[in-house]
């Protein structure tokens, strides 16, 4: 039986497909086989804090650097040993002391009496995975010889450059409940860390299931994956699609936090001394890339430039006294920047005017 022929024709897609016909979602992209695998390979070790190993692994994947801040005992050297391992990445550890000199971390020259010359002796710092433990104990000489290594990726000594290996991650950590003894990091230092993790308390049958896990024989992480291939995945992290409104919505975010006004939020004027930086633009961008890796994708959504905008933002606002006179904290303004700048809507398939006979009115 023939159609009839007074039926409307559905205008053709890019991909030949009527409009609002159901297309298949493209695959996901080679690297979430890998990532996913590396992602439970962690997780069999690390019971809950779903959210800092995701971003663990973001950082890893963009070539940042996490501050982590938590109360003793959440397993934060655990999940970065665990990460090195999975990995086959090199580890080291170094705690942070008032005593501490900038040689017991970056390396420093040794004279031998043996051969009457100066042999280099590196620090600790020339590892893949560098677990800066309780960094707000140690001097400011002591914190900037480490962010020194984090910005530039190599060190000096006597004249001589040495590069740290490749990938190079450091997750500092940092007590929040220490008054005494410490030294914060400055507001200018904490910028270089792409993103600033807050972890909490696990859940009754999260702790129940760590009690039982550790009990007797703790798991231990196998290695999944190579060097060579982090280092690709951090290539593939790079290639991931970045439309322009998406690149407008991560530039607002931080507009915002500059000058709230201008986006219908004039009261937190007296709230924020000091906005974010363009390093956080870009941070959001580059920690964005490396989630959508992580969610099986090839392109940046503003779903997950939203969604690592806390760990990216956090560190870099600097509060007025008002703020905390009136007991107004970093997350409350996040929380209404995040809620008052609209995101783009993008959508793969956009309805076109094809200059056919019809009343309707061409797009502007």
């Amino acid at each position: 039986m023939t159609e009839p022929m007074n039926q409307p024709m559905q205008p053709p897609t890019s991909t030949g497909a009527p409009v609002g016909t159901a297309t298949a979602a493209p695959p996901p992209p080679p690297e979430a086989a890998q990532l996913e695998r590396l992602l439970f390979e962690v997780k069999k070790v690390i019971v809950g804090q779903d959210r800092a190993i995701e971003r663990m692994l973001a950082c890893m994947l963009a070539g940042g650097h996490c501050l982590l801040e938590s109360v003793p005992g959440l397993a934060k050297t655990l999940s970065a040993e665990t990460l090195a391992t999975a990995v086959g990445g090199t580890f080291a550890r170094i705690q942070f002391t008032p005593d501490l000199l900038p040689a017991d971390v970056v390396g420093t020259r040794i004279y031998r009496t043996s051969t009457e010359q100066f042999d280099v002796e590196l620090g600790p710092v020339f590892a893949n995975f560098l677990l800066a433990d309780e960094i707000n104990r140690a001097p400011a000489k002591v914190q900037s010889a480490m962010l020194e290594v984090m910005a530039e990726g190599h060190v000096t000594i006597g004249g001589i450059t040495h590069d740290v290996p490749t990938p190079f991650l450091v997750m500092a950590t940092q007590n929040p409940i220490e008054s005494e003894g410490v030294y914060p990091l400055p507001e200018a230092q904490r910028d270089r860390f792409l993103m600033k993790v807050v972890l909490g308390y696990p859940t009754p049958a999260e702790e129940v299931e760590i009690v039982q896990r550790m009990g007797t024989a703790a798991p231990v992480a196998e290695q999944v994956l190579e060097l060579d291939q982090v280092k690709e995945l951090q290539a593939a992290t790079d290639r991931v699609y970045v439309d322009r409104s998406v690149l407008e919505y991560a530039v607002n975010l931080v507009l915002c936090t500059r000058t709230p006004e201008n986006f219908g939020l004039p009261e937190l004027r007296n709230y924020i001394e000091l906005g974010a930086s363009p390093r956080a633009s870009i941070g959001l961008v580059r920690a964005g890339r490396a989630l959508a890796l992580l969610r099986g994708r090839s392109y940046l959504t503003p779903q997950d430039v939203f969604d690592v905008a806390p760990e990216v933002m956090r560190h870099r606002l600097l509060l007025s006294y008002e703020a905390l006179a009136q007991d107004v904290d970093v997350e409350q303004v996040l929380a209404r920047v995040l809620a008052t700048v609209p995101a783009p809507r993008v959508s793969p398939t956009q309805d076109a005017y094809y200059g056919a006979a019809t009343d309707a009115v061409a797009w502007s």
